[in-house]
């Protein structure tokens, strides 16, 4: 390599080389943005993923001709010990927040807020992998 060229840049081009192979090794780039997504199901399923879904339910009283509803949500909160976390339900759940977030958009799941950082970073950094 030229010795004036930056350092970041060769640290930048070597990054891409070793993800994709500059694009000429499909087999590499596609192992990578599978492990990036084993990643993102084993981090959602581990922190992300809340213990209760939303409530559907809408309960309501009628009082004359007005009707007052109120829908509960609990408050995104995960509970439980690590084994509690690593169950095959949850990790489907996270596999489908997980490819959602990367071909698609914003899953719509209930998650913690560490859950959100893991889905927004797994939609900026998948589909870049996708690309290569």
């Amino acid at each position: 390599m030229d010795g004036d060229t930056p350092k970041s840049e060769r640290l930048l081009l070597w990054a891409y080389w070793l993800l994709s192979g500059y694009g000429l090794r499909a087999f590499r780039a596609t192992g990578v943005l599978l492990a990036a997504i084993t990643v993102t199901v084993l981090l959602l399923m581990g922190f992300g993923l809340t213990n209760h879904d939303p409530d559907p339910a809408t309960p309501g009283t009628l009082h004359g001709h007005k009707i007052i509803l109120a829908t509960s949500a609990p408050d995104p909160a995960l509970h439980g010990r690590w084994p509690q976390r690593m169950t095959w339900a949850r990790a489907g759940k996270a596999t489908r927040v997980a490819v959602n977030s990367v071909v698609f958009r914003s899953s719509g799941q209930n998650l913690t807020i560490r859950g959100i950082y893991i889905e927004m970073a797994s939609r900026l950094l998948e589909p870049t992998l996708l690309a290569l």
